[in-house]
């Protein structure tokens, strides 16, 4: 069934003794009219000032309609609504600021959106879009990066939402802030220290537990995964690689999600997390398997990905996927070298089928190729594996 649409009113500039009768009218007129909406969104983009009146007719709303929501508010209007306790009883939505990026550096580019710096102490992550899904998934983000913050792992955390075009964007303040990423392509020859710094970061996270139904499952979104390439795989292989998954221990370790160079960010010295919105948890193994996707999986059949991606040469990707590899099991590999590899690659080909399949190329030559070059070494992999524990 379609989603009904919010009936949108807007508010007069001002509203006070001389016109709160006047308003009440004219807002319940427009609600009976519009009776077939979802909810009712008051714009308070044009609204300068509201009186005790006007309060009030608010309040005589909200007793009739449970969906009313107050949009756009200014921060002078805002402040009238959280010192009289309104910001209680309705939801208050504050006018987003306007920020432009025109001319400022591009830092990182992902999944669901484009980091730029905005100057020397703070960037902005536009987010692809302007909906309300889209606040959902900022908030959110927010969340995870505040529950990570507070268990002890070093990230970024939002401090402002912004209007960016026709998009949404999360402000953060990280002063002279420079990716993982950006260290390599700027001082190659310290490619050695720059991954053990970065392997030693991961393992902080990889670390810390955290039980909270908050944090969704990395296991659960890999049975979700598996489920949206189910038709392009077969039911064999999808029976074999579902069962390979559930072998995967439950745990609450903490994990990124997509923990690539250009996604943890070195500030003053110390690391920290950026794109907190793929926080989950889960075992290890579901982050390395997303390093070895943007350093491998992506280059095997089109090796110039790794030039448009990261900036670096393929050559330098797949030398990046060796050490974080070697680094990590410095201590030794459970079960040997080549069976902990093949178990991050069966994680790994399952969700690069997945982002190939659910993207706009996967009808494209190289998309083709990709699809059909992955299900071949998912079935060789499944051949070679009788769980995921490593």
């Amino acid at each position: 069934m379609e989603k009904k649409k919010q009936l949108t009113i807007a508010l007069p500039q001002r509203i006070d003794t001389t016109n709160a009768e006047k308003v009440s009218q004219e807002l319940k007129a427009a609600i009976s009219a519009g009776d077939d909406s979802n909810g009712i969104l008051l714009d308070a983009d044009g609204l300068e000032y509201i009186s005790s009146a006007g309060l009030r007719v608010l309040l005589s709303l909200k007793k009739n309609e449970a969906e009313l929501s107050v949009i756009n508010v200014s921060r002078d209007v805002a402040e009238i609504f959280e010192t009289t306790g309104f910001d209680q009883i309705l939801d208050i939505q504050k006018k987003k600021r306007v920020v432009s990026v025109d001319g400022c550096e591009v830092i990182g580019k992902g999944y669901c959106g484009t980091v730029y710096r905005l100057d020397p102490e703070t960037i902005v992550k536009v987010f692809h879009g302007a909906t309300e899904e889209t606040l959902a998934g900022i908030e959110n983000e927010k969340n995870m990066a505040r529950l990570a913050f507070v268990s002890g792992i070093p990230t970024a955390i939002s401090y402002d939402i912004v209007r960016v075009g026709d998009s949404y964007g999360s402000v953060y303040e990280l002063l002279n802030a420079v990716t993982f990423n950006d260290l390599v392509i700027k001082n190659p020859g310290d490619l050695d220290a720059i991954v053990q710094q970065y392997v030693g970061f991961l393992k902080l996270v990889h670390d810390t537990e955290i039980n909270t139904p908050l944090l969704s499952s990395a296991k659960a979104k890999f049975f979700d995964y598996l489920e949206a390439v189910r038709k392009t795989i077969g039911e064999s292989l999808y029976s074999s690689l579902r069962n390979l998954i559930e072998s995967v221990r439950d745990s609450h370790r903490v994990v990124h999600g997509d923990p690539q160079m250009k996604n943890i960010m070195l500030a003053d010295g110390e690391p920290m997390l950026i794109d907190m919105d793929t926080l989950c948890a889960g075992e290890p193994i579901f982050d390395l398997q997303a390093i070895y996707v943007t350093y491998v999986a992506y280059s095997e059949d089109d090796p110039g990905n790794s030039m448009d991606f990261l900036g670096i040469s393929f050559e330098t990707s797949r030398e990046i996927w060796d050490k974080v590899f070697a680094c990590y099991f410095a201590e030794g590999y459970p079960g040997g070298r080549e069976a902990v590899l093949r178990k991050i690659q069966v994680l790994a080909y399952i969700r690069f089928l997945f982002l190939i399949v659910t993207s706009d190329t996967a009808d494209d030559p190289l998309g083709r190729l990709r699809i059909e070059h992955t299900k071949q070494k998912l079935s060789e992999l499944t051949e070679l594996c009788d769980d995921l524990n490593i």
